[in-house]
């Protein structure tokens, strides 16, 4: 039986998720004081909870039985992730059911401040008409500069431009296709986005990397009356900074839903600044979204406790031992390294990806690899009779200088390709290998990833195949 201690009020249908598994017994509590929670973790195979509760190093060093860490939400800055991992503790997280919350907060959020809708709403309720006082401003032709193109990032760019915005992003970790599948242009460098963005957006981790990521020298260099806007996590704006950079007028305003200390204090500058809009960490405050990340990463825990499922998790731990199941995948990537051929060649990856040449012991000739990282031919040199399986087709003809089975011969060609030659008169059909598919004779049948020839002349098969 696997206890579950579940915390931070996580969505019922999730929790019920781990409920309905008669091998799990689950444990239901408010957040806990950090004390008390110490003395309770020690019985748990596993905890479930959010950001309130903060996963530290004393707590997990107190798990003696704990497997598995389940954070319903994306960011596991409240988790001691190095001490989990060299403890095994597997860390799972839930990153994708949050992303439509926090999308529609930030157009929300910006949209409310360009129009002044706070200041609108209060005004009215307290019954004045201040109509006049609220001039607002349109996204529309504001260049939006979107640092972190991830899930949350790249919907953001979807609906920016349908309100008009041009978009810009950076991202050193995301492959250039999706900017373009975005249609977003891609800036090279953080300095190079920060000049040309009216709205700057960030959504990124907090990490080494990312804390402090936009201080003075940054906010400096965006545009006069450009817009900050960290809805992702704490400390990666420097708040000092952007208070100076708002009080200097250099910046329009700010919308800001993380901070570097939660909560905020209720003395903190930001509070007395008129042009920001604040929000207590909401981004993924929605029904929908916590339903999402808590069905998510309950679904995740059960799997790891129950069948050692290790798909979700972020640290790669190991959960219950489930070495017969991966086994098989590392046989298979043995034998990539390595492959033999049916004539004795074997082929060996080196570690750029290419391969070395091993001398043929039936035929000697070499058993080639191509250019490609992660391909190989296997050769079949049977009495001058041989099968090819090549990879690249931009390599030349492996067959060169080789028979088919029904007698003919295929010459390499100067250029790396090969000369057509008739077939041995049994079928008087030509017999051609270029380097963009292998035909054989009579008759040829192929797809463009496969092609299968007999000749009229031999009951041998013979087969090229582009894999």
């Amino acid at each position: 039986m696997y206890r579950v201690l579940v915390t931070d009020e996580i969505d019922p249908e999730g929790v019920a998720l781990l409920a309905a598994e008669p091998k799990i017994a689950v444990d239901e509590v408010p957040t806990l004081p950090k004390e008390e929670l110490l003395n309770r973790i020690a019985d748990y195979d596993a905890i479930v909870g959010r950001s309130a509760t903060r996963i530290s190093s004393d707590l997990l060093e107190k798990g003696r039985k704990l497997k598995v860490v389940g954070r319903a939400g994306v960011g596991v800055d409240n988790i001691a992730l190095d001490t989990a991992t060299s403890l095994g503790v597997a860390v799972i997280n839930a990153p994708a059911g949050n992303t439509i919350a926090v999308v529609e907060l930030f157009f929300g959020a910006v949209i409310s401040l360009l129009r002044h809708i706070p200041r609108a709403d209060s005004s009215m309720h307290a019954g004045r008409w201040d109509r006049s006082a609220l001039l607002g401003s349109e996204l529309k032709g504001r260049t939006l500069g979107i640092v972190g193109l991830g899930r949350i990032g790249g919907e953001v760019a979807t609906r920016a431009r349908a309100f008009g915005m041009s978009v810009i992003a950076y991202d050193p970790y995301i492959a250039q296709s999706r900017f373009e599948a975005l249609r977003a242009q891609e800036t090279k460098s953080l300095e190079s986005l920060l000049e040309q963005s009216n709205v700057l957006t960030l959504h990124t981790p907090l990490t080494d990397e990312t804390t402090g990521m936009i201080g003075k020298r940054e906010i400096a260099r965006l545009p006069q009356q450009a817009i900050v806007v960290n809805l992702a996590r704490g400390g990666i704006v420097d708040e000092k900074a952007l208070i100076d950079a708002l009080s200097s007028k250099h910046l329009l305003g700010a919308v800001v839903d993380a901070y570097e200390k939660e909560p905020l204090a209720a003395d903190h500058p930001l509070r007395a600044m008129p042009n920001v809009l604040l929000t207590p960490h909401i981004g993924a405050s929605t029904m929908e979204a916590q339903r999402n990340v808590a069905v998510d990463v309950c679904i995740a825990v059960r799997d790891a406790l129950l069948s050692g499922e290790l798909s979700r998790s972020i640290n790669v731990a190991d959960v219950g031992g489930q070495w017969s199941e991966v086994e098989p995948a590392l046989t298979l990537a043995r034998r990539s390294a390595a492959r033999r051929t049916a004539c004795g060649c074997t082929l060996r990856f080196r570690a750029d990806g290419g391969k070395e040449r091993a001398p043929c012991v039936c035929c000697a000739r070499s058993a080639r690899g191509d250019r490609g990282a992660g391909t190989a031919q296997s050769d079949q040199c049977s009495g001058g009779r041989r099968e090819s399986r090549n990879r690249s087709l931009d390599n030349g003809n492996p067959c060169a200088g080789q028979s088919l089975f029904c007698g003919s011969q295929i010459e390499r060609g100067n250029a790396g390709g090969s000369n057509r030659r008739d077939c041995a008169a049994r079928c008087s059909t030509t017999a051609h290998a270029d380097r963009r598919v292998s035909r054989g004779c009579p008759a040829p049948r192929y797809s463009p990833d496969s092609y299968e020839q007999r000749c009229s002349g031999s009951d041998r098969p013979g087969r090229y195949s582009a894999w």
